[in-house]
């Protein structure tokens, strides 16, 4: 494990540092990819400094088939050395306990989760999302007694609004356990958070380990010239044709003329931006080869933007539509 490879920043107003780039297991970890390169990305994974590794109960295929992968393939040794994230919330099985935030549901997945893990707790459960069916104060008195039970160290929410944010938050203070992280979609073509959810976790002390990034691949070298054939929009997995408008292609091409100005591709000049905000405390990456992740690290190595950098950005956003 190299610590020095990058930068470890504080999870709010915690004591638990997180690298500044951490591995996402949403889309390559699972029965329908080879075990050895699985393996490969994880031993790529810890030679880069990567100690934070996020999982959730569906991620697969099939569903569960990651949490069962990582466990498998991470050496017991090194248990102590990595934080081990999962989540609950989403259809699992059929009938009315196999999703939402209800007790009942969320202590089902998270056992079976352990046992796919073979990990007796994780770093931190989140809950996938906020359930309008589910009192919120049930949703965070589940996650108060994972806590309190030692299936997880600490709690967390993901893709909840900036308002029940800040209400979970104060609930489960007042229960006694603080609320430690919240994950939420940005990137430069995602940057809703901004406008208020990023005041509210600041405010209340909570770290932020953003997803998608490089907005499911489109942040990088690969939609300069078009969509490819073998590319998730081609496929229509999570990103679809209609999202590669010439709009968001312009705005990329101008920021791959940016990112080598910089001596950075796309993806790492994306990664970098996002970590401008010392709100932000990681970003998580999927990676497909170990060359892939390496290269995403890299991103670690320039953090800086010069005022004229982020202005142009902005420029070329407005300029292509996109919501700054």
């Amino acid at each position: 494990m190299d610590y020095e490879r990058q930068p470890y920043r504080r999870c709010g107003r915690s004591g638990l540092l997180l690298p500044a780039v951490s591995l996402g297991l949403w889309h390559n970890f699972g029965a329908g990819k080879p075990l050895d390169g699985q393996r490969a990305i994880l031993h790529k994974a810890f030679d880069l400094g990567i100690t934070h590794f996020d999982i959730a109960d569906r991620y697969g295929p099939p569903i569960g088939a990651a949490e069962s992968a990582f466990g498998q393939l991470l050496p017991r040794s090194l248990r102590d050395e990595v934080v081990v994230t999962t989540k609950g919330s989403n259809p699992m099985w059929d009938g009315p306990y196999g999703k939402g935030n209800s007790r009942k549901h969320l202590l089902a997945t998270l056992d079976r989760s352990l046992a796919r893990l073979g990990l007796d707790h994780v770093d931190v459960f989140y809950l996938h999302r906020d359930d309008d069916a589910t009192p919120l104060e049930e949703q965070v008195s589940t996650l108060d007694h994972i806590v309190r039970t030692g299936k997880a160290l600490y709690a967390g929410v993901s893709n909840f609004s900036p308002e029940r944010t800040a209400e979970a938050a104060r609930l489960l203070r007042d229960l006694g356990t603080p609320l430690l992280v919240h994950q939420p979609s940005y990137s430069l073509l995602n940057r809703g958070i901004e406008a208020s959810l990023l005041g509210v976790l600041e405010q209340e002390g909570i770290g932020c380990v953003v997803y998608s990034p490089l907005a499911q691949g489109l942040l990088t070298d690969r939609y300069l010239a078009g969509i490819p054939a073998d590319s998730r929009a081609a496929e229509g997995r999570f990103l679809t044709a209609d999202r590669v408008t010439p709009e968001v292609l312009a705005f990329v091409r101008s920021l791959a003329e940016l990112a080598e100005s910089r001596g950075q591709s796309v993806a790492q000049l994306a990664l970098a931006w996002a970590l401008r905000d010392p709100r932000i405390t990681s970003v998580l990456v999927g990676a497909s080869s170990p060359e892939q992740l390496e290269a995403n690290v890299a991103a670690v190595d320039r953090l800086d933007f010069t005022d004229d950098e982020l202005s142009a950005i902005d420029r070329a956003a407005k300029e292509a539509g996109v919501a700054v």
